[in-house]
């Protein structure tokens, strides 16, 4: 071979080796995120979702890609949502709440999928013959029935602002844990002498809640419903205006300035779900991998709300609080 040519040979094959460099590298695996709030709102759980991967060396763009999609506390932006993130063929798919993850698995039955919290028992919702072994394509974390977690919060509401007798319900009747949770209000009710009445509340500007104020409601306790979460900035100014003592979900509601808030830490449950993500990425079956349980409940105290709506919060209800904000 004369000189000139092995140069153009040698050259074209060096050309070459990148292209087969990357055929036989590993394609990054996918995880779809389907968030049920805004941008805004999802940053401190995607955060923890990031955080975890990162602990079990993910990082994104070197071998592993992450695609979000926000349903912005709106039911009716997920089919399209839902449909976009299936066609996208991810390897696994990352949900929170009972409606992001209902819509989900009614749009495939191959995608493995990760439930970041339900407030209903999977197995009550098709989703799992049993929290052991789930024996589909969902695994994930079940946080509490949500007719226990409103059973806990006005028990704790009555604690904290013992001379309450009425308490508004608010919940969104388009979300299935919130219908679940009234089936059984009245067995609640009835266990803490309290009346409480149902508020349907489908957008965060009907004037429910400020009725409510009028019609003799002492109290109130707000479902953490995506619609609220999404715009919880909103709720607990209104109520606080109303200057009604309220009992919310998540801890975001209390920063947020309400009253009182008792749920699981929504941001350690996301950042564990990276782990289960792992198993799955690594070969194991959804099916086989048990539903988990939040570790534990928090509950806190936003003092200087009860200040401003004159409560004096009684000194053994604070003791028994995980967090006090002053």
């Amino acid at each position: 071979m004369r000189r000139r040519e092995f140069i153009a040979a040698l050259g074209g094959a060096a050309a070459m080796w990148p292209l087969a460099a990357r055929a036989q590298q590993p394609s990054r695996p996918l995880v779809a995120v389907l968030s049920p709030v805004s941008v805004t709102v999802f940053a401190r759980y995607l955060n923890a979702l990031r955080a975890g991967f990162r602990d079990l060396n993910y990082a994104e763009g070197r071998n592993l890609s992450i695609e979000i999609r926000y349903a912005a506390g709106s039911t009716s932006q997920l089919p399209p949502i839902v449909a976009e993130l299936v066609a996208l063929k991810p390897n696994v798919i990352v949900a929170g709440s009972v409606p992001a993850i209902m819509a989900m698995h009614g749009a495939t039955r191959t995608i493995p999928m990760v439930m970041a919290a339900t407030t209903v028992d999977p197995t009550t919702l098709g989703l799992a013959a049993s929290l052991a072994k789930p024996g589909g394509i969902v695994t994930g974390f079940w946080m509490e029935a949500e007719a226990s977690l409103i059973a806990k919060r006005l028990e704790l509401l009555k604690d904290a602002v013992p001379t309450i007798a009425s308490v508004g319900l608010a919940i969104n009747p388009a979300d299935p844990a919130d219908t679940v949770a009234i089936e059984q209000l009245p067995t609640i009710t009835r266990t803490l002498s309290l009346d409480v009445r149902v508020l349907e509340i489908r957008s965060p500007d009907q004037p429910v809640l400020t009725a409510a104020a009028h019609n003799g409601l002492q109290a109130l306790c707000i479902s953490h419903s995506p619609l609220f979460n999404e715009n919880r900035q909103q709720v607990t100014a209104l109520v606080n205006r109303l200057r009604l003592p309220a009992v919310y979900g998540f801890r975001e509601f209390a920063t947020a300035g309400g009253l009182l808030s008792y749920s699981s830490n929504l941001s350690d449950v996301w950042r564990r779900a990276a782990g289960v993500v792992d198993k799955i990425l690594k070969g194991e079956k959804p099916g086989d991998l048990p539903i988990e349980r939040p570790g534990r409940f928090e509950l806190l105290v936003n003092l200087k709300t009860a200040k401003s709506l004159d409560l004096a919060v009684p000194e053994r209800f604070l003791l028994i609080a995980d967090e006090v904000i002053e």
